[in-house]
């Protein structure tokens, strides 16, 4: 059960990336919001390649401990990531009041801590 919400998570995070591209994420991001739009934009794009390539080769390792730490650090990211937004959510250019937008972002969330509580609950057994 806790894969699966665990490879939930990393699809709610990815569709929640296509969907940042629609609410230009990159003008709340405190690293690209200073840029101007376009450049903004395209490091918000470009980032993301090389970030993606990673968390999925951690995630497929054939290292164990690698894998773990992995979906550890990952389900952990995901609450965060979920904390971040709410806090941004007063900033003048969120745009992430849609219904798909939130259920994304809150969605990945919930799947990380109940990742985190079921692996807790897992290792105290």
């Amino acid at each position: 059960m806790k894969e699966k919400l665990l490879y939930l998570g990393v699809g709610m995070l990815f569709t929640h990336e296509l969907d940042a591209m629609r609410n230009h994420e990159w003008l709340v991001l405190p690293l690209t919001s200073w840029l101007p739009s376009e450049y903004g934009e395209a490091v918000f794009i470009w980032t993301h390649i090389p970030l993606f390539a990673i968390l999925v080769a951690a995630l497929a390792s054939l290292n164990m401990k690698i894998r773990q730490n992995t979906r550890l650090g990952f389900s952990i990211f995901l609450v965060i990531h979920g904390i971040l937004h709410a806090a941004f959510s007063t900033h003048e250019k969120y745009e992430f009041a849609s219904l798909t937008s939130n259920v994304l972002i809150f969605g990945g969330a919930i799947c990380g801590a109940l990742y985190l509580l079921l692996n807790g609950r897992a290792s105290r057994t």
